[in-house]
């Protein structure tokens, strides 16, 4: 029933829509639901140490038998400058001043690891059937042993440019990340917020571009989203922000109180919360000194300075420090659970899909809200 089913037939996958890898925000209990319908479970695995990737797999494993993808980072790692990061403790030397915090205090360092030879191992060891990169790819050796595994590879592009290198290098798909989208840009080969397209510019001249399926990302949070993702020549769709609200979700009360008075007007791109661009909900920081800050240190460091603020910023019950990444199609979330929001999504996606195709449709939506 679905117009395009390269990536269904690729993935071994019921409904062509991909759980996206959300660090901080969920962990099996999310995947478990998005899979139970036929989706595509992610685990972000770029803040998770080798025991509690293996641990969180094993919860998937032993509910369902169903593919299910890890998502690393590829950034190029950077020590930490100690100049730049006295000066960006300074610019934040005032907040510190008025929580109480200690800018003596010793900190801990970030933990947004790039993908290793260690993670590549257990790779190995868990055999999952897709792993999704972020930030481009690992070294080709790295790659080819993931490769090797059987496992489907799949990988960001913000750009058309970015699609062609990844193609030439042998992904097997390609997540088009609009810039709608939540969370860290995928973008690699350039450093040009500005320029970064919207997902409905992007996306049919990525199809153009390249001969693998690709994967629509970026402010698609219900069927008219899907359908209007599958007419520009999409595959499948990576869904992300609409997943935040589900009862499965760990944010903290604080952040879906947040999520659930975003607007369409709500978020915006900065690299003040971790040295790297990213979308997410506008707080106190991104306002006052951002959000985009040349004073930030690179990618993460930028974060290690502002978790003391963060602690003592949430014990008082605000979010002035917190980082709220989404996409700008928040406002149209619902408090679903993951299970039933999938099946939702896709019902509706189908309904509309029927519709633009002139005949009316078998299948009734699980929710007219999300038409």
């Amino acid at each position: 029933m679905w117009p395009n089913r390269r990536l269904l037939e690729l993935l071994n996958i019921e409904l062509p829509i991909v759980q996206a890898p959300m660090a901080g925000a969920q962990d099996a209990d999310i995947m478990i639901g998005a899979a139970s319908v036929g989706a595509l479970p992610s685990l972000p695995c770029a803040m998770l140490s080798v025991e509690k990737i293996r641990e969180q797999v094993g919860v998937v494993r032993q509910r369902l038998n169903t593919p299910i993808n890890l998502n690393f980072f590829c950034h190029t790692a950077v020590d930490a400058d100690p100049q730049r990061e006295a000066g960006w403790k300074q610019r934040l030397a005032a907040y510190y001043h008025e929580y109480g915090v200690d800018p003596a205090a010793p900190l801990a360092a970030a933990n947004r690891a790039p993908f290793d030879a260690a993670m590549c191992a257990l790779v190995e060891e868990l055999r999952p059937e897709v792993v999704s990169f972020h930030f481009g790819l690992p070294a080709p050796a790295l790659l080819d042993r993931v490769k090797a595994t059987g496992a489907k590879v799949i990988a960001s592009a913000t750009i058309v440019r970015e699609a062609i290198w990844l193609e030439e290098r042998g992904v097997d798909a390609i997540i088009a990340q609009g810039a709608e989208a939540g969370g860290h840009r995928g973008m690699f080969l350039t450093q040009s917020i500005a320029e970064q397209p919207g997902l409905f510019a992007l996306l049919p001249q990525l199809v153009d571009a390249v001969h693998v399926p690709v994967i629509a990302a970026g402010g698609i949070a219900d069927g008219r989203g899907i359908a209007a993702a599958f007419a520009l020549g999409a595959a499948g769709v990576q869904i992300g922000t609409a997943f935040l609200r589900c009862p499965e979700s760990k944010l903290s009360a604080l952040a879906r109180a947040a999520l659930g008075r975003a607007g369409d007007d709500s978020t915006v791109i900065t690299n003040v919360m971790t040295g790297r661009p990213a979308r997410g909900i506008v707080n106190r920081l991104m306002r006052e000194i951002g959000p985009v800050s040349p004073d930030a240190p690179s990618f993460p460091h930028a974060a290690t300075a502002l978790a003391p603020l963060k602690a003592a910023a949430e014990q008082q019950g605000k979010v002035d420090f917190t980082n709220l990444w989404a996409g700008q199609a928040a406002r149209l979330g619902h408090d679903l659970p993951a299970a039933e929001l999938t099946r939702a999504l896709a019902g509706a996606a189908l309904l509309r899909l029927s519709q633009l195709a002139g005949h009316a449709s078998p299948v009734a939506a699980q929710n007219p809200a999300l038409l």
